[in-house]
């Protein structure tokens, strides 16, 4: 791909005279708000200074260093927690001048080629990667060395389809057992077992044959050597997405690529747990009644004291997930935990197990009550021994499970009342549910960092009004043991440049809040009237309205042009209640859009300037399905979209994404499928797709185009060749723009062409 900066690419063009502007763009979509649009990102970067970056715990220590940013750069900065010290990691003016000597390029001190590094030799030298290389520089006398060996290898061609290759199998090494004396491996499709480094092996499977054989990663051996586990996998026929490179860098004429690539409804590979007694030969036939229809099963793990094995399964649909335990003197299967919900089992975000004592008790994460919270399950019975966390909030992840202390510390949203419910907040609490403990104060959206031994904890936290704030802090009770750092945003605040508004209207159902954010132009203007823009992605797996402190610059530069531009989390999203989820459940159509049109119009009442008579809508990916779903399903109120990348029908997309909130095939998909609904197209529609998305299958943008002109509709169509999964980049944004200033400020965008040719 070759991306650009859009101020790379209209830079000098812009800013060239020779262009009539109508009359009509004086107010609005003028050339100087192209200019301040344009210029936008360069003039506001680096304006926030000491903004801290991630903590990185150096080893097992209370030491730790991040980076922040100064005028002009960045600086490194190492703490002692235990001395409740903090100064600079290094003398950044000597690292400068030694790599700068050692390169042939020109650094300094706040300048530095690298973003991260590691501490070595006993933090006395640091290695990095720079200049295309790998460096290690002593900070004793700060001389620094290439280190060829770091470099990283290039992706092999073969890995063109990335994450979507399935069946890549690990290594062809045999699994050895725990005791060291036996080796499992496979041999025509059948497992065999033989002591290490000798070659005679004795069979253990008989039914293995091509495409229904065992599998050689998914052997596991117990811990006493004597038993073994495995899949057998009936395999499925593979579904290939054909790709079709226009223009390569390599050669004149296009290429031929190709990716497996399972849709909806497609055959799945089929794996079935099989249990062998290693020493008697035995073959045990487990009873799949708990577990007939996978979407797929996890990995098989033993219990400590070789009792049994235990697996997940997750049923296609989504609707049924269960914890499987296989007794290893029987083969009898149970299932410790089930869960059978209405909807979706959101297992892609709301799945923790941790096995406690071997299994005999089982910390679970469920909805079972409504909201995402974490139970105490007796690993003996499957019941449920006590409820931990409870209340009308979500536990957003867990952060560890302190056996010995019976505690659990995690991360949390919407406990506190009279706050944003999506801002994280960190806890501590007890296996039985009781000494609750906040760790993290502050009314603000938190990132918490823990030292590997849970002695100290960084705290950083921002509002999308409030720039970061870190704090070192003592676990045991939440103590401050330093002030880290406060960041300062005076610059950036001096350039006219204003936070976000944080906005609040009911939804559909006139009791829940819905949340979301107004940008506004900086020259705004609250006696004019300004066409709203709506930056949506309305994926189910997420929330997605920014809660911490960023200059939002796309949506920012958008908004200079002569827009509003507002981001919102409408139910279906994730985050909140499992009632406000499962709007989305068979329905992706829905994307909120009841709430987030009530949102508007509550915008709409409050702020004059806020002119829904004019909306436009775009996103990319899910965001691009939903931008033109504004235009399918609600084109009485919205009037233009961009949609980019868009999985316009979820038949035609990955299977994990689609099935987990679509379930399996039925006719609610061709309902929500923007293909089958092209013909009730209302307003200005414009498509990008990159001719080689292995995200998103290209066709399922072609097949709309196809829909689209069988309807006899009007609308514009842009590919980009080469590349993959986008928006466009820069040349996308440009287009985007002035698509927006057309159809809703009645503008016409400049004459980029005509421009162009003036400054050859």
């Amino acid at each position: 791909m070759r991306a650009m900066k859009l101020s790379q690419i209209l830079r000098g063009v812009v800013l060239c005279a020779g262009v009539a502007v109508p009359a009509s763009a004086m107010a609005q979509g003028t050339m100087a708000d192209y200019e301040r649009a344009l210029g936008l990102e360069d003039r506001l970067d680096g304006l926030v200074i000491d903004v801290p970056g991630r903590p990185n715990w150096i080893g097992d220590t209370h030491r730790f260093w991040y980076r922040k940013s100064v005028e002009g750069g960045s600086a490194f900065v190492l703490v002692d927690a235990d001395a409740a010290e903090k100064g600079p990691a290094f003398d950044h003016e000597r690292l400068a001048a030694s790599l700068s000597a050692a390169t042939g390029e020109r650094y300094t001190a706040v300048t530095l080629p690298f973003r991260t590094l590691e501490f070595a030799g006993d933090g006395r030298a640091i290695e990095f990667r720079a200049d295309g290389a790998g460096w290690r520089c002593d900070l004793d006398s700060y001389v620094c060395e290439r280190e060829e060996g770091r470099a990283r290898s290039a992706r092999a061609e073969d890995d063109w389809c990335g994450w979507l290759t399935r069946g890549r199998r690990g290594s062809d090494a045999p699994r050895v057992s725990p005791d060291g004396k036996l080796e499992a491996f496979i041999r025509n499709h059948n497992v065999y077992v033989r002591a290490v480094g000798s070659e005679e092996a004795r069979q253990l499977s008989f039914d293995g044959a091509p495409g229904d054989g065992y599998v050689l990663e998914s052997i596991a051996w117990s811990p006493d050597s004597k038993r073994l586990a495995a899949y057998r996998v009936d395999e499925a026929p593979q579904r290939m997405v054909y790709y079709i490179e226009s223009s390569p860098d390599d050669q004149l004429q296009p290429k031929l690529h190709s990716c497996p690539y399972t849709k909806p409804g497609d055959e799945l590979d089929h794996p079935r747990p099989v249990l062998f007694d290693v020493e008697a030969g035995r073959h045990v036939v487990i009873d799949d009644s708990l577990f007939p229809n996978p979407y797929n099963l996890t990995r098989l793990e033993w219990r400590e004291d070789g009792r049994a094995f235990t697996f997940e399964y997750n049923q296609r649909g989504h609707q049924v997930y269960r914890v499987i335990e296989v007794d290893a003197e029987t083969g009898e299967a149970r299932a410790i935990i089930s869960e059978e919900p209405e909807t979706f089992f959101d297992y892609s975000g709301k799945k923790f197990r941790y096995d406690v004592d071997d299994g005999r008790e089982i910390i679970w994460m469920s909805e079972r009550d409504g909201w995402n919270h974490l139970y105490l399950i007796d690993g003996e019975t499957g019941r449920v021994k006590n409820q931990i966390t409870k209340g009308e909030w979500v536990v957003r992840g867990v952060d560890k499970v302190d056996e010995e202390k019976r505690q659990i510390w995690f991360h949390a949203s919407g406990r506190n009342e009279g706050e944003d419910p999506y801002f994280v907040h960190y806890y501590r609490i007890d296996f039985d549910g009781s000494d609750l403990v906040e760790l993290t104060e502050a009314r603000a959206n938190h990132q918490v960092s823990f030292s590997p031994d849970m002695e100290y904890y960084v705290d950083t936290w921002s509002r999308v009004d409030l720039p970061p704030i870190s704090e070192l802090r003592r676990a045991s009770d939440g103590e401050l043991v330093l002030a880290l750092e406060k960041a300062d945003a005076s610059a950036l605040y001096a350039t006219g440049w204003r936070p976000p508004e944080v906005f609040v209207a009911k939804g559909r159902d006139g009791k829940t809040d819905i949340w979301g954010i107004i940008v506004r132009p900086m020259n705004f203007d609250p006696n004019r009237k300004y066409p709203v823009i709506e930056a949506i992605y309305a994926g189910p797996h997420g929330s997605f309205v920014p809660k911490s402190f960023s200059t939002l610059t796309s949506l920012q530069a958008q908004a200079e042009l002569g827009f509003i531009v507002v981001r919102i989390d409408g139910m279906g999203t994730s985050n909140r209640s499992k009632a406000f989820h499962d709007v989305a459940w068979k329905n992706l159509k829905d994307a909120g859009f009841p709430d987030r049109i009530l949102w508007h119009k509550a915008v709409a009442e409050k702020y004059p300037s806020y002119d829904i008579s004019r909306v436009g809508i775009y996103g990319t990916s899910a965001g691009g399905q939903s931008a033109l779903g504004a235009l399918l399903f609600h084109g009485d109120f919205y009037d233009a979209a961009v949609s980019a990348a868009g999985c316009h029908d979820n038949r035609m997309d990955k299977i994990w994404w689609n099935e987990q909130w679509m379930g399996e095939m039925g006719p609610h998909y061709a309902a929500s499928s923007n293909v089958e609904n092209a013909h009730r197209l209302q307003g200005d529609l414009l498509l990008i797709v990159g001719e080689l998305d292995r995200n998103v299958d290209p066709s399922s943008t072609f097949q709309v185009v196809d829909a689209l002109i069988e309807a006899g509709k009007t609308f514009d169509l842009l590919v980009m060749p080469g590349w993959d999964h986008t928006s466009g980049g820069a040349y996308g944004e440009r287009k985007r723009w002035d698509f927006f200033v057309h159809h809703l400020l009645g503008v016409e965008a400049p004459d980029w062409n005509a421009r162009v040719a003036t400054t050859s």
